[in-house]
């Protein structure tokens, strides 16, 4: 998977994932690799959403693919218009360095940063990884469906 791929941004998800148009027909679902972006739902998840379309829809952003996750997803770091939308993401306090899947450790400099300068989501004294919020929400469900 180390061919760099040249493809469109079609579409976001949210702050750590999109869609890419390759090849001129061929749609891949990416998700940005060593971040979590906040949840739809958590404090700053649009806004992180918001931050990565404004970085990337409907640009050519250079992709280079790492892997493919549980979620048949092609995890990818990526360029858009020369910028490092993985690390910038950070930078902005759009989202968190993803420590179970983190290889570059330069990151976490770049959000002690952000976090210092409380910026973004680190304007909040206690903000929830997206991890922790994933696992909270699965323990409130399977709560209700024993009630």
């Amino acid at each position: 998977m180390n061919t760099l791929l040249v493809c469109l941004v079609i579409g976001i998800v949210d702050g750590d994932t999109l869609t890419a148009l390759c090849n001129g027909t061929e749609q891949i679902k990416i998700r940005l690799a060593e971040i979590d972006a906040p949840e739809k739902n958590q404090s700053f998840g649009s806004r992180s959403k918001q931050s990565l379309f404004d970085m990337c829809f409907h640009k050519k952003a250079v992709i280079r693919p790492l892997e493919k996750d549980y979620y048949e997803r092609t995890v990818a770091k990526i360029s858009c218009d020369g910028l490092d939308v993985n690390k910038e993401q950070i930078k902005r306090g759009m989202a968190w360095v993803y420590d179970k899947y983190v290889r570059d450790k330069s990151l976490y400099s770049i959000q002690d940063r952000a976090q210092v300068s409380r910026t973004g989501l680190w304007v909040e004294d206690n903000p929830i990884k997206p991890w922790e919020y994933r696992s909270d929400m699965k323990i409130r469900k399977a709560y209700k469906k024993m009630n």
